[in-house]
């Protein structure tokens, strides 16, 4: 007696031909290299991976029937397949939540006062300005020169010898005459001397938060500081009142 299947002449494309699946290329598997598109998609979804393994299973020969050891691989894509959708889901929502995190953060920001790294202030000179200088090892001198929009030094502040960490100073406003200077923006450089040359050092200074940037792309949140332009974020030491 002999057995006759009307499923046993059809290949993998005459399957996914009569499927709701697209495809441009296959595999001798039959599923390994599918390039698919389902409902408008340009990439094989899980639903329609898992529509394309049901349509093999029931169209298969009878005689022939597919191979256990193959049917196990396929169901092992179809769970990576589905983890990596579920990855991306959660990738994205930990992006989202980051981003309004980030803007969140931002609105509270502004009108603030932060110490940030930079080296030029805006300097209210009837008041003492405070600012930090981070010395890397320890030396002796480390000096603060103070210079005004022209580049003309109107105070140097002898910090004498400092020990490696932060360097704190202060200006009273006055420069080396004695004088009240006048009030606007100045630029610090703080020195030290390192096997006999000069090394310059990061400073920290006062600034007023007048606004905040937030990228689009996911890079760095930008602080807009009144007077000074912008600083990233991250170059934040302290965030005052």
């Amino acid at each position: 007696m002999s057995v006759s299947d009307s499923t046993s002449g059809l290949s993998l494309k005459d399957v996914l031909a009569n499927s709701s699946v697209k495809t441009s290329t296959t595999s001798s598997n039959g599923l390994a290299a599918a390039t698919s598109s389902a409902t408008g998609k340009n990439a094989l979804g899980k639903d329609a991976f898992l529509q394309l393994l049901v349509t093999q299973l029931k169209n298969q020969n009878p005689l022939e029937p597919q191979d256990n050891g193959a049917f196990v691989a396929q169901l092992a894509q179809f769970s990576s397949l589905e983890g990596i959708t579920t990855l991306n889901d959660t990738v994205s929502g930990i992006a989202g939540n980051y981003n309004s995190s980030q803007a969140l953060q931002a609105s509270s920001l502004v009108g603030r006062s932060v110490v940030a790294q930079t080296d030029t202030a805006v300097v209210d000179t009837s008041k003492s300005f405070n600012g930090t200088a981070v010395v890397p090892a320890s030396t002796n001198p480390v000096t603060i020169k103070i210079t005004d929009t022209d580049g003309k030094v109107v105070r140097t502040i002898d910090l004498g010898s400092q020990q490696a960490g932060n360097a704190s100073f202060i200006w009273d406003g006055k420069n080396d005459a004695g004088e009240v200077a006048k009030a606007g923006t100045y630029k610090f450089a703080a020195n030290a001397t390192y096997d006999s040359q000069a090394t310059s050092l990061v400073t920290y200074l006062p600034a007023t938060v007048n606004s905040v940037t937030i990228s689009q792309t996911g890079g760095e949140l930008m602080l807009n500081l009144a007077g000074l332009g912008s600083v990233a974020l991250s170059k934040v030491q302290t965030i005052g009142i």
